[in-house]
């Protein structure tokens, strides 16, 4: 894990020091930390002030293209130092990413994506698992909290789920060994484990979080699971300051909808953090406010953090009405990313004050308002 330098730590953190106006506006999204080769230094350059900054863009499916589309208007009015480089063709039942996107991320190293649709069964693969797979995003990232002005359940929650993002049960090793019967290997690797708790602790020593909490089956998958635990219980070792937890994951899902805000940063292998941040989602507004990230060591892409649903039904993309806050909060992140503190500090300032004033919201807030209309909103409250 690379070490940010002070000049460059402190160039970061005087971009987000602006006191927010209201005390509903608290920023919660903050700094990602970037893994790096040979721990050096970042391998993402840092972006100079005014210089435009190319990004990949894949609008997806479904409401794909409404809430990418809400994106690039609002990074227009902010003047954003950032330009797209789109690719409207992309959808989920592709066989593989086209040659010309990949690219072009690679070229541009950041890429900004709707959902993709992912076939159910066949033998048609993710997109998704491979653009992660090909381009090594071994880091997701989604967090869960509380908006103000938006009410739900349980109060202060804060959660932030770290979810290793390329082995696990998505390995994608599967046969059949007969007819009638499947066999599907889970693969978990102590440099992999290592990996991803590694970025767990850094990601809460970056953010002054106070707990990491790994998620396992551990009593069960005694040795896969028991791989994990050790990595992480041998990466905890270096980070003192913060307190180290594990958790089962039937009693995790039990203790997020009764007791939520017990949870600060939470880290698990691949398919267990797919539950477990949907199930945070769903907790803390849903998988419409959800901001989320994919990271790895040189290559970034930021889309909706919660997976459930994200590509919208036919309804509401016909009626234009597909929530945009996630994805706007999402392209905060990659802002920040960029290290363009001020305008990602800028963006969720705007986002949560439309939020918590309450007079623009899609339905799945309990709104009537269109995806227009909310960004719309948004835009007149930057800077306001």
């Amino acid at each position: 894990m690379a070490q940010r330098t002070p000049s460059i730590l402190k160039h970061l953190i005087s971009g987000g020091q602006q006191h927010l106006r209201s005390s509903c506006l608290r920023r919660s999204i903050t700094y990602m930390p970037r893994p790096a080769n040979h721990g050096s230094k970042p391998v993402t350059p840092i972006t100079e002030d005014g210089t435009p900054r190319p990004v990949t863009l894949i609008p997806g499916d479904g409401i794909g293209p409404l809430v990418t589309g809400a994106v690039e208007q609002v990074m227009a009015a902010m003047r954003a130092p950032v330009t797209f480089e789109k690719f409207d063709d992309v959808n989920g039942n592709m066989s593989k990413m086209p040659e010309e996107v990949m690219d072009s991320i690679k070229k541009t190293k950041v890429c900004l994506k709707g959902g993709l649709i992912t076939p159910v069964g066949g033998g048609v693969s993710s997109l998704n698992v491979s653009l992660r797979k090909e381009l090594d995003l071994f880091v997701s990232l989604v967090n869960c909290f509380n908006l103000p002005g938006l009410p739900t359940r349980h109060d202060k929650v804060d959660i932030v789920v770290i979810r290793e993002n390329t082995e696990g049960e998505y390995s994608g090793l599967e046969h059949e060994v007969v007819p009638g019967v499947v066999e599907s290997l889970k693969v978990i690797t102590k440099f992999c484990s290592e990996r991803i708790a590694q970025y767990a602790f850094e990601y809460a020593h970056l953010n002054n979080r106070k707990t990491v909490t790994a998620v396992h089956k551990a009593n069960i998958m005694k040795l896969a699971d028991g791989l994990f635990l050790e990595s992480c219980r041998e990466i905890a070792k270096r980070y003192p300051d913060i307190k180290y937890n594990e958790i089962i994951v039937d009693n995790c899902c039990m203790q997020l909808v009764s007791r939520p805000e017990q949870f600060d940063v939470m880290v698990t292998p691949n398919l267990y953090g797919n539950l477990v941040a949907n199930t945070a989602a769903g907790i803390a507004g849903g998988t419409g406010v959800m901001p989320g990230g994919n990271v790895g060591t040189e290559y970034a892409i930021f889309e909706q953090g919660a997976s459930a649903g994200n590509v919208g039904k036919p309804k509401m993309v016909e009626k234009k009405r597909a929530n945009p806050i996630a994805l706007l909060l999402s392209s905060a992140m990659m802002l920040r990313h960029l290290q363009l503190p001020k305008y990602a500090d800028n963006l969720e300032t705007a986002v949560k004050r439309v939020i918590c004033e309450g007079k623009y919201r899609t339905k799945d807030l309990g709104g009537s308002n269109t995806t227009q209309e909310v960004v719309d909103a948004v835009i007149k409250a930057l800077d306001s």
